[in-house]
């Protein structure tokens, strides 16, 4: 008895368990919290789009161009030394942007497949929305041109290029397929600016299959997106008077007039292994291309008012006519030619510095839409064209 009233003393220390019944989960919690994730991201993923991946062309082409530039040269002319000069690391860091971005926006769009999927096919459905769906794949092919790490004639670079090909000659089989045959897509009520898009895989794809020494395959790409681009750029410059216009927030689209012989021009010169007199045309033409487009300003006004990610689509053919202009330059050697290119090279850095800060800005409005009800349409930017 003495001994169980030492144990109930007062004097004894106790110890008291105090559980917090709030920070325990249970699985109406655990469900609630999941409910709340699946509400955050699944907005995100509606509104994604493959036309998103505007950003990543641009920023990927802008790193194949700064690799360019800096690479050594016979050229001696003063500007091309001037150019040089330019710092390794800042390259670097850019293509690190650019594969963050792209690795982004690809991650995105693998969710976008697996918890959207009927979003997915009605944007491959969508005459506009399909073409974009060459924007990734282009996008990692000019990401593996720019590398710093991995050379051409590397197994990594043709596993890499094997990858990323075999998607746009899937997608050329079904698109070009239908045009041939007259089937779902009949060329006449489907073309649009966009469509040089697949044109433009083709193109790439040779460009980077040349640079490893596979010419036969390089010839097999290039062959198959000009066909297609020579048909392509008649039926839209035949498009019927009666046929709706271009919707006026995808005008920039219109800048992939001349990115397509740009790159035509750049696979061409890397397959031949010099910028000869067919490059040469395709490079004047997307040089006229450019005038005519850039001396009607008043027909991208409207477009401009207020920022999308339309925007993103004058950046990559600028670049890409940065591009070509630099081959060019390389090829005759005068004065004309490198002015042109350091001009052309300037413009096109400005407009992707300018368009990464618009898009800083604009970030909230890029991922809810909550700043203009008009963008709440998941398929944004995948408007139907004539």
């Amino acid at each position: 008895m003495a001994n169980n009233k030492g144990l109930s003393s007062p004097s004894q220390p106790q110890i008291e368990l105090v559980v917090d019944v709030s920070i325990v989960a249970t699985p109406s919690d655990q469900q609630g919290l999941q409910g709340t994730v699946e509400r955050l991201i699944s907005p995100i993923l509606t509104r994604f789009h493959a036309g998103y991946f505007r950003i990543s062309l641009s920023l990927c082409s802008q790193a194949l161009l700064w690799k360019t530039l800096g690479e050594p040269s016979d050229d001696a002319h003063a500007i091309r030394h001037i150019l040089h000069t330019l710092p390794s690391t800042a390259f670097v860091l850019l293509w690190s942007l650019a594969l963050f971005i792209l690795a982004s926006l690809s991650l995105i769009y693998i969710l976008r497949c697996l918890f959207h999927f009927e979003l997915v096919k009605a944007e491959f459905l969508n005459d506009v929305g399909v073409n974009y769906l060459y924007a990734p794949w282009i996008s990692w092919l000019l990401l593996l041109q720019s590398s710093p790490f991995i050379a051409p004639r590397t197994v990594y670079y043709t596993v890499l290029w094997g990858v990323f090909i075999v998607p746009i000659v899937v997608l050329d089989v079904k698109i070009y397929g239908q045009w041939f045959t007259k089937g779902k897509r009949f060329l006449a009520t489907v073309a649009n600016p966009a469509s040089q898009l697949s044109v433009i895989g083709n193109l790439v794809g040779a460009w980077a299959a040349s640079q490893m020494g596979w010419k036969e395959s390089a010839v097999f790409l290039f062959s198959l997106g000009m066909a297609h681009y020579l048909v392509l750029f008649v039926t839209l410059y035949q498009r019927l008077s009666g046929s709706s216009s271009l919707p006026v927030i995808l005008r920039p689209v219109l800048f992939l007039f001349f990115a397509a012989p740009s790159m035509a021009s750049l696979a061409w010169d890397s397959i031949i292994g010099t910028f000869d007199n067919s490059s040469k045309m395709l490079f004047f033409l997307s040089l006229f291309l450019f005038m005519s487009l850039v001396s009607r300003p008043g027909l991208f006004k409207k477009s401009i008012r207020k920022f999308d990610v339309a925007w993103w689509a004058y950046s990559f053919p600028l670049t890409v006519l940065a591009l070509a202009a630099t081959e060019y330059a390389q090829e005759v050697n005068g004065g004309v030619a490198h002015a042109l290119m350091l001009v052309l090279s300037i413009l096109s850095v400005l407009v992707s510095l300018l368009l990464m800060v618009f898009t800083a800005l604009n970030t909230n409005m890029l991922v809810t839409g909550k700043d203009d009800p008009a963008l709440n349409d998941p398929n944004d930017g995948c408007t139907t064209l004539p």
